[in-house]
């Protein structure tokens, strides 16, 4: 069964992006490695912070665009709920 993620990254000065795909582990590794042009490889979001999974595309396009139209302590408060210490979780991925 295929998976979907929406995602949450960010840099050192906790700039956010609200992403999805298919596959975690290779969009976590195109944004560590600044292969992904435009605002995160200009920000340097290169640390995974959040994330969610589902096998229903629909949901997780809708889960994304729900995440961007929150204002940023909403999302903030969403990160800390599952990784308080913002820890890089793409380091588990691989």
């Amino acid at each position: 069964m295929k998976l979907y993620y929406v995602y949450i990254m960010t840099s050192p000065s906790r700039v956010l992006y609200i992403g999805m795909t298919d596959n975690l582990e290779r969009r976590v590794s195109e944004h560590k490695q600044g292969l992904l042009k435009g605002f995160t490889s200009k920000y340097k979001c290169k640390i995974l912070v959040y994330f969610e999974s589902s096998n229903d595309v629909s949901a997780v396009l809708e889960r994304e665009k729900q995440l961007k139209r929150w204002n940023r302590q909403k999302k903030i408060d969403l990160i800390e709920k599952m990784n308080p210490e913002w820890k890089d979780l793409g380091e588990e991925l691989s």
